[in-house]
């Protein structure tokens, strides 16, 4: 039996099991309801805190709003900031869910795709453990391509080209998921896998 993930109430679960990652939920205050009825794209990211350290609870802890600025001293500029993702995947492969897909997460910021801006409004924002710069692990692809199986599965104004980094639709202002994110490894593999009968 293949491990499937499924999305109940904007919340993932897991629907079939042989060896999966963990799945966990941590709501985060920072969403809100969203200004439109359709959902249409999905957005990669990454993040580490501090940057470039990976393991601690400190992405957590921004997502929920109670970063410790004593910490680190990166975590000074950036610890009242009201940011979250619908998703983390871990270096490990786990996945942490903050928002349910069905709310607004605040992970785009400014930002346009296809000429269509606030994407917030209309996307799902999934964040991978990482840097521009460090390889994504093998599993964290292999989660992301399960999770986002799930997203097209429950929510079809998505497929394969409406999925972008947050470089795409922040140009000059982001960069994620860099130019260590395997962009056809991901894509080449999820169109397969959506198109087997």
């Amino acid at each position: 039996m293949e491990t499937k993930f499924a999305i109940n109430n904007g919340w993932l679960e897991v629907s079939a099991k042989f060896s999966t990652p963990a799945i966990s939920h941590l709501p985060s205050p920072h969403c809100d309801n969203r200004e439109c009825d359709d959902i249409s794209l999905l957005v990669i990211h990454n993040i580490s805190l501090p940057p470039g350290k990976f393991g601690s609870d400190h992405i957590s802890d921004l997502f929920m709003g109670c970063l410790n600025p004593d910490e680190d001293d990166y975590f000074k500029d950036i610890y009242q900031m009201r940011v979250s993702a619908h998703c983390l995947i871990r270096r490990d492969g786990a996945i942490i869910q903050y928002v349910p897909f069905t709310k607004r997460a605040w992970h785009a910021g400014v930002s346009c795709f296809a000429g269509r801006e606030k994407c917030n409004d209309f996307s799902i924002g999934i964040e991978m453990e990482g840097t521009d710069d460090i390889a994504y692990t093998d599993v964290q692809y292999q989660t992301l391509q399960l999770l986002s199986i799930a997203i097209v599965t429950t929510y079809p104004d998505i497929d394969v080209d409406k999925i972008a980094g947050h470089c795409d639709i922040a140009p000059g202002r982001k960069t994620d998921p860099g130019e260590s994110f395997d962009w056809y490894r991901f894509k080449n593999g999820l169109t397969n896998t959506l198109i087997k009968p």
